[in-house]
């Protein structure tokens, strides 16, 4: 393949990816599919519809990814959340952080860029700071102090540290058709669950759940397998055409938020390339935008007084800072991460789910404080 024929099937990933995410911003915005407004929904009515619409998806995902490796269409092993190293520190510690932020911000990262697009400008200002913040925790000041402490503690593993790597032995199996087994078993098992719910079976719980699923794993064909160059030109190695990470990839807005406004400040800058994650990142809004502005649910917000600005600030922090530790968010862990059946992920999709039970805990008592 020559560069111009690499070039053309560059930008091919990149609108694919970002129609992708589209459908995404816009399911999310019809559906209001939040992580954190189902836990939300749980702690504080007992209701568990947007839990199941998460799992729905969750259970969807996770079958579909291993149908593609099972199919030779991907390679679980060259995805961004193949290691060796189970980081369970970093997860626990980041998802924490990044579970207890996303309440004080009002959503995660995903429901930050779903919010921009029907007109919340809360959300502009959680979306810059937690760009922010997280890149200074890839590269910069609190990327020393990641570096120096959580990221030192881990397991090494002789192979990648995940569910099937570790069970094929036990089954049987080599470790791509353990992971077809297992996640046929947890994935069918997720879904089941779902639908014995009481009154879930409806159009919009049922397209929150297939549609999100199935839009993590058309992206993780799109990346793994539609972007995948045996041999680059340049570098005469394999290569996976617009990621961040040089690795299969899918759906995460932390990290590519840190990327979009690390675009956007050096666009001049000829080295700043649109990858999987920025055009992503563009992709949600723009599908809540359209959305909301076809119903004319379009509807700016600002912040309420000072204690909801600094709830936001320190919640965008938190997600930064959190999200790049843990790896992920919500989305990214949650879902992509989560569907790969990796240690690290499971570990850091717990610890999410803790800090955001943890966080409406405290809002619940600051405010019985006031009363």
């Amino acid at each position: 393949m020559d560069i111009s024929a690499l070039n053309a099937l560059t930008v091919k990933v990149l609108w694919a990816a970002f129609l992708l995410a589209t459908i995404f911003g816009a399911i999310a915005q019809r559906t209001h599919f939040c992580t954190m407004g189902a836990v939300s929904d749980i702690v504080n009515m007992g209701d568990w519809t947007r839990m199941r619409m998460w799992v729905l998806a969750a259970g969807v995902a996770m079958i579909g990814f291993y149908t593609l490796a099972a199919a030779g269409q991907i390679d679980p092993a060259k995805t961004l959340y193949a290691s060796s190293r189970f980081i369970w520190l970093s997860a626990l510690v980041g998802g924490l952080m990044f579970g207890f932020g996303m309440v004080l911000a009002s959503g995660c990262g995903s429901k930050t860029l779903v919010r921009i697009g029907g007109g919340n400008l809360k959300s502009v200002v959680v979306f810059l700071v937690m760009g922010v913040a997280a890149f200074a925790t890839l590269k910069g000041i609190t990327a020393v102090a990641r570096v120096a402490t959580v990221d030192r503690v881990a397991m090494d593993f002789a192979g990648n540290a995940a569910l099937p790597n570790w069970l094929a032995p036990a089954l049987g199996l080599v470790p791509a058709a353990a992971g077809l087994v297992l996640a046929l078993v947890i994935g069918l098992a997720l879904i089941t669950w779902t639908f014995f719910g009481r009154d879930f079976l409806n159009l919009d719980n049922l397209l929150a759940g297939f549609g999100i699923g199935g839009v993590i794993v058309a992206m993780w064909w799109v990346s793994g397998h539609m972007g995948y160059v045996t041999e680059h030109p340049e570098t005469l190695q394999e290569a996976f055409l617009a990621t961040n990470s040089g690795r299969a990839e899918a759906l995460s807005f932390v990290s590519p938020v840190a990327y979009t406004v690390d675009w956007v400040m050096f666009f001049s800058d000829k080295s700043k390339l649109l990858t999987i994650g920025i055009v992503s990142v563009f992709g949600v809004v723009a599908g809540s935008a359209i959305y909301s502005l076809a119903t004319r649910s379009f509807r700016w917000e600002g912040f309420r007084d000072a204690e909801d600005t600094a709830n936001h600030l320190v919640g965008a922090v938190l997600m930064g800072v959190g999200g790049v530790c843990a790896m992920g968010c919500t989305v990214g862990q949650g879902l992509s991460g989560i569907s790969t059946l990796s240690a690290t992920s499971i570990v850091a999709v717990a610890a999410i789910l803790a800090g955001c039970v943890a966080a409406l805990k405290y809002q619940v008592w600051r405010l019985e404080r006031t009363l």
